[in-house]
């Protein structure tokens, strides 16, 4: 017979192992449940517009939600015009190394994958349109990065070619223009032969910018399905292989449970703020706003919103494809129409600087799709003009006055007291002119904030009275 104590700490044992495996069990349950739950959502996204660093920012975040709640797959509903190669080439990077499959539908009806959009669809591990919908147009247009849609013809892009002679001769457009041709026909082609989709088809749609339909393109290999609505899509997709980063992968997307994500207040801050027109405007009260802060040291507000409006430009210039020549020739000019302000030239430097800062708000953007607004250029341009000849007009009629100095200056000026003086008192008190403190005399009653004239001037004494 085992002894109390022996008894006790089997019983004590037994209770632990039993809690033990209790909360194993717990445990197990919860993951399977925790697992299950995961794995039965969509996520659904919502890409609209132009490509560009907001779009990057908010598909990048989806890819981050989807992989952290376990989603099955994410679609994203799109539709684009165009967009920057820099952006889509990100994108693209982030879906092929993502954990979890994206599907690409071009939706609603109506809706295009224009040039960006075009790259995106045959980059995603599925590739989906809905009827009445269209892609294409996939020619960069634009040199140094501007953006995918369109950089000339396809003759300009054309092989070497031997004349009679025998002489190889070269085709037209410049190096870099066949460089970013080739370069494209090569991308495109990699993702076509990656996901076994139409790879001919895709070198025609960068050379020579064709476009195709919905249901043309799913005879032609381009895309994978053609879907109603995301329901329809989830059903098609459900049992396909698609190549993933480490291997292939088998959806299974029948009944899944469709989450949104749609774009938040930070996405839609980014666009706004990565408008080029926007940006161009905040570059124009930064700049300005230090100009007034400097004139007029102690201000803060003109400052405060300077800083503020001119380091956003910044942010948004630094993701935006601009040309740093067209920059430099707006600062020139702005710094010029305000040396025209401080030390009028006659209207050389100030037309100096509006021509300088119109060239160069047209060359700042380079893309297609990101270019500043004519009017709003021409309008900041005219407004600066008016500055201008309001300045130069005042400067002339300055020269036109006869010039006084010292007591002259200040005889019959205006002048504010700073305190009650004057009268039967000893008639003697402070008041401001130009902006500075005197001392001043009057032989009538004054009041705090009276307006004074000056009478005249004995050293730094002004001799005032109340103005009637």
């Amino acid at each position: 017979m085992p002894t109390p104590r022996w008894r006790r700490f089997i019983q004590c044992s037994a209770l632990c192992c039993l809690l033990l495996g209790t909360l194993l069990l717990a445990w197990h349950a919860v993951a399977q449940e925790s697992a299950s739950s995961r794995d039965e959502s969509a996520l659904v996204m919502t890409l609209e517009g132009t490509i560009g660093p907001a779009s990057k920012d908010y598909f990048e975040r989806g890819l981050r939600t989807a992989r952290e709640q376990g989603s099955e797959v994410v679609i994203v509903t799109l539709d684009t015009p165009g967009g920057l190669v820099e952006t889509t080439r990100d994108m693209i990077l982030a879906m092929l190394n993502a954990d979890t499959p994206v599907a690409f539908y071009v939706s609603p009806s109506g809706a295009r994958a224009a040039s960006a959009g075009t790259y995106l669809l045959y980059g995603s591990h599925v590739a989906a349109m809905a009827p009445a919908t269209h892609l294409g147009s996939a020619t960069p247009v634009q040199m140094g990065g501007g953006g995918l849609p369109g950089t000339g013809d396809s003759d300009e892009a054309a092989p070497d070619e031997t004349s009679d002679n025998g002489t190889e001769t070269q085709p037209s457009g410049s190096a870099m223009e066949r460089k970013v041709m080739e370069d494209a026909v090569s991308f495109i082609r990699s993702l076509a032969e990656r996901h076994g989709r139409n790879a001919d088809w895709a070198e025609n749609a960068v050379r020579e910018a064709v476009n195709l339909t919905a249901s043309n393109a799913l005879e032609e290999n381009v895309i994978d399905i053609v879907a109603r609505d995301i329901d329809d899509l989830l059903t098609q997709m459900d049992g396909r292989t698609v190549v993933m980063a480490h291997g292939e992968r088998t959806l299974n997307t029948a009944d899944l449970r469709i989450e949104r994500f749609d774009p938040d207040w930070r996405t839609q801050v980014l666009s706004l703020i990565t408008n080029p027109n926007i940006a161009y405007f905040l570059m124009i009260i930064g700049f300005y706003g230090l100009v007034f802060e400097l004139s007029n040291p102690g201000s803060l507000f003109p400052g405060t919103i300077g800083v503020i409006s001119l380091l956003l430009a910044l942010y948004a210039f630094q993701v935006l494809p601009i040309n740093y020549a067209g920059l430099a020739l707006i600062v020139v000019g702005l710094a010029l129409m305000v040396g025209e302000a401080l030390m009028p030239s006659f209207g050389v430097l100030g037309v100096g600087g509006i021509a300088a800062f119109v060239f160069g708000s047209v060359m700042l953007m380079d893309s297609e799709y990101l270019a500043i607004s004519l009017p709003l250029i021409g309008g900041v341009a005219l407004l600066a003009g008016g500055v201008m000849l309001w300045t130069l007009t005042r400067f002339m009629n300055l020269r036109q006055q006869p010039a006084h100095t010292g007591s002259e200056e200040l005889k019959g000026a205006e002048a504010v007291a700073l305190e009650d003086f004057g009268g039967k008192s000893d008639g003697k008190g402070h008041v401001r002119l130009h902006g500075e403190r005197w001392n001043a005399v009057s032989d009538a009653p004054v009041k705090k904030g009276d307006t004074l004239k000056v009478e005249r001037v004995e050293g730094l004494t002004l001799h005032v009275t109340p103005e009637k």
